[in-house]
């Protein structure tokens, strides 16, 4: 559930859209190259969980395999790309509750009437943040009081929005709209098959999430076991949900009539088949904005707990304050890991919200390359190691994994590059911070152990007599 809860976030709902203006009815074959490109690196993360049964996911085994100065970039990196995360789906969390409000006539309505996470009328706007900050400290509480409890409420919202795409799939497949769908030219007119690679770039975000179960290997029984099944299934189950998804928008709307609905298309989709008068859920689109309220929450609360882990075993293993890696003694959480993740991510509201995301695209995308290295450098370093799984046609799967995962890096950077920058150079700032944050770490750690050694060897005058 965290998998699936992380992964069928706000993606599917926003950037359906954008894939079918950028590569019209292929926005299908987007997706479904997406879920193979994943899945390729989901293998070299299954055979790392199976065989180092540690909680921080990335970190956690490039720790294991590299230096410490790789292993704590690799870790600064995940931190704030989850974080970054966060911040996103709280901001998209607060567009479609106002939307949803609006449904039943609590509040004004947005610019764009049934439309999903669109900006709100600019009244509307501190309530907005509000709404973000308080969805964020909302989750953050129940974290850090209690595992169990985040874990039950992932579940419950996790449910509940596969089943309302699962009722958005029944109706488009049944209405007559689908039954006239018309999906060819495959391609759009001019740019052909290689806007395929530009719209994976920019959708791969979506699949982005299953790596968060590696984050809590520690709290889950069996992990060497449990972790790798879970894994694949949250991957399959989420492939087979975006490409039907998919599927009956393109296929009810139209490549062009989504491309023109851009991040609203999904509800727009929904709109123009589902009837109205619905018992409670008015219409398609008002079912359609509950969903994604339900999917902005539940990706919400799978990274504040992927956040926190990884801090938390940066914090274990030295890298960062040793208070961040730390069980709170009452509550059995890692409560200060929780804490200075949500103060982190609260900061990242103010980043511009596509540079933001772009940022978090690119730091997942680097990290997938590190793993796939760390599976390779793993076998040639221990080739006797215990691997309660071990991936079929290894190596192929991770230099499968590190060349598409390269592929679409190169795809992303030019994009951003020309549209962009200002993501880019955030990014290497970030890197430059944490690069400053672990000398002076190790200088101060240095500084330190060099104290208590000179205290333990000090030779007081009653110890000479």
């Amino acid at each position: 559930m965290i998998g699936m809860g992380a992964m069928i976030g706000a993606g599917i709902f926003v950037l359906t859209g954008l894939a079918a203006e950028i590569a019209g009815p292929a926005a299908i074959l987007v997706f479904a190259l997406n879920g193979v490109v994943t899945a390729f690196t989901g293998l070299s993360y299954a055979e790392l969980a199976a065989s180092i049964p540690k909680s921080g996911g990335g970190y956690a085994f490039v720790r294991e395999i590299f230096d410490d100065f790789a292993s704590f970039i690799m870790g600064w990196m995940l931190w704030f790309a989850y974080m970054i995360a966060g911040a996103l789906y709280a901001l998209g969390f607060a567009p479609n509750f106002l939307e949803l409000l609006h449904v039943y006539g609590v509040v004004p309505p947005p610019d764009q009437v049934g439309a999903v996470a669109v900006p709100v009328i600019d009244a509307a706007l501190p309530l907005a943040f509000v709404l973000a900050f308080v969805a964020v400290l909302a989750l953050v509480a129940l974290n850090a009081v209690s595992t169990a409890a985040s874990g039950s409420v992932e579940t419950i919202f996790t449910i509940i929005k596969v089943s309302i795409l699962g009722v958005f799939v029944a109706f488009g497949l049944s209405s007559p709209m689908f039954s006239g769908a018309e999906f060819q030219p495959l391609f759009p007119q001019g740019s052909g098959a290689a806007a395929v690679l530009p719209a994976m770039g920019l959708t791969f975000i979506a699949f982005e999430g299953y790596d968060l179960i590696t984050t809590v290997t520690e709290e889950v029984q069996n992990p060497r076991e449990n972790i790798p099944k879970a894994i694949f299934l949250s991957l399959a189950v989420t492939v087979v949900v975006y490409l039907a998804v998919v599927t009956v928008a393109v296929g009810t709307l139209g490549a062009q009539g989504l491309a023109d609905a851009g991040e609203a298309g999904i509800a727009t989709a929904a709109t123009s088949f589902m009837p109205t008068g619905l018992p409670i859920i008015q219409n398609g689109g008002a079912l359609i904005v509950f969903g994604a309220v339900f999917s902005t929450l539940t990706a919400l609360n799978a990274v504040v707990i992927a956040s926190s882990r990884v801090a938390f075993s940066m914090g274990r293993e030295g890298q960062l304050l040793p208070s961040i890696g730390q069980i709170h003694h009452r509550y059995g959480t890692p409560f200060v890991a929780i804490l200075t993740s949500a103060v982190v991510m609260l900061g990242s509201v103010a980043l511009p919200t596509q540079s933001a995301g772009n940022m978090s695209s690119l730091f997942f995308l680097l990290s997938f390359i590190i793993v796939n290295v760390a599976v390779i450098r793993l076998r040639r370093e221990r080739p006797n190691m215990n691997r309660p799984y071990e991936m079929p046609f290894y190596p192929v799967p991770p230099l499968i994994g590190i060349a598409l995962n390269l592929l679409l890096t190169g795809v992303l950077v030019e994009y951003l590059l020309r549209t962009d920058p200002l993501a880019l150079a955030l990014s290497v700032a970030w890197i430059l911070l944490g690069a400053l944050v672990y000398f002076a770490l190790k200088r101060v750690k240095g500084q330190s152990d060099s104290n208590q050694a000179a205290a333990a060897t000090e030779i007081t005058p009653e110890a000479e007599d």
